[in-house]
């Protein structure tokens, strides 16, 4: 088992993950380090640690979701043939794009 040190607004972290999993995980922890320091900065005052980290949570989980719902509605259903076969492959191509757009802030130093 494999363990990280992660730091996120502030404080650090032990991260336990599976062997191998480190780098990711430390990607993780600096794309919420860095939307909890985007908050703070918002914010304009130093609030609580919790909320400003509940706060961040929630932005990345509202990401996440607005990419299942793009991607649950680009998908093509059974019945509908070959229409929305092609507004399914525009569609991936631009989610595609929005989770590219996402690992290079995930990559970036």
């Amino acid at each position: 088992m494999g363990q990280v040190a992660v730091t996120v607004n502030g404080r650090s972290y032990k991260i336990a993950c599976d062997d191998g999993q480190e780098p990711h995980v430390e990607k993780l922890a600096a794309y919420l380090n860095d939307r909890a320091s985007e908050l703070a900065a918002e914010l304009g005052r130093r609030e609580g640690e919790s909320l400003v980290l509940v706060l961040a949570g929630l932005l990345v989980v509202d990401e996440l979701a607005d990419a299942r719902a793009e991607l649950s509605r680009i998908q093509p259903s059974e019945s509908s043939g070959g229409k929305e076969s092609e507004a399914a492959a525009t569609g991936l191509a631009a989610l595609a794009d929005r989770i590219e757009s996402i690992a290079e802030r995930l990559a970036a130093p």
